[in-house]
């Protein structure tokens, strides 16, 4: 059997034994897993319309990368019940709890999506996305690990063309490694991306970063502010 790195176009999610693959099941239109998430590439405001009605073209799109179990992401969906709300993670239990969480509060505009993320590309259209966000990604620290980074500048070249003229990408790392490593890629791709804003020390500002709560920070931000971590953050536009 032939198997085909995630990124290609010919690749095809194998069956899983996890529990939770079956259990995604109980939340179909809630949840897409796997290639789900490639089924309404350039149309997902439509999974958003209230049955029988169009899509509202207007309604922003925000997408998270690494939402976990979606702690920031439906506090958001909450605040702005106009906007619509993916969050993509690739562990099952995370993205089960987020549906749970989701149905138990209420929240009728945000869908998960069980997925890769290195498929970004597959599951949305171009000028798609108005808002993508990923904070805290594995900053894999040794050198032999580099290779397994997310942000990279192919990644970066990937991603410009599915977010709007207006459109934004917010970075956030604790890892001053990784930081550096971004702002080398979004170098390399600086004829696709504007930095908007970029700060070594996100909460300088705050006369007590200690107080935030979610979702102006992530459960792991709370934690690196409480041990004195400084976060690191970029916002990118693309360029058209």
């Amino acid at each position: 059997m032939l198997h085909l790195p995630i990124e290609h176009p010919d690749f095809r999610y194998p069956e899983s034994r996890n529990p939770y693959w079956k259990k995604l099941q109980a939340f179909r239109g809630r949840v897409f897993s796997d290639h789900e998430t490639e089924s309404l590439r350039g149309r997902w405001r439509t999974a958003f319309a209230p049955a029988g009605s169009a899509p509202d073209p207007s309604r922003r799109l925000h997408v998270e990368i690494g939402c976990n179990a979606a702690h920031v992401m439906l506090e958001w969906a909450h605040a702005s019940p106009a906007d619509a709300f993916i969050g993509i993670d690739w562990k099952y239990k995370p993205i089960f709890w987020a549906a749970e969480k989701a149905v138990k509060r209420g929240i009728p505009n945000a869908l998960l999506f069980r997925a890769h993320a290195e498929r970004l590309h597959y599951m949305f259209g171009p000028g798609e996305i108005d808002r993508l966000h990923v904070f805290f990604p594995d900053p894999w620290p040794r050198k032999k690990q580099w290779k397994n980074r997310f942000i990279t500048a192919e990644t970066l070249a990937s991603f410009a063309p599915l977010l709007k003229a207006d459109g934004l990408f917010h970075i956030k790392t604790d890892h001053p490694g990784y930081f550096e490593w971004m702002e080398a890629a979004v170098e390399r791709t600086s004829h696709l991306w504007t930095i908007v804003e970029r700060t070594n020390d996100l909460h300088a500002g705050h006369p007590d970063p200690t107080q935030l709560r979610i979702p102006e920070v992530t459960l792991f931000e709370r934690l690196f502010i409480q041990d004195g971590i400084k976060i690191h953050s970029l916002k990118l536009q693309p360029k058209r």
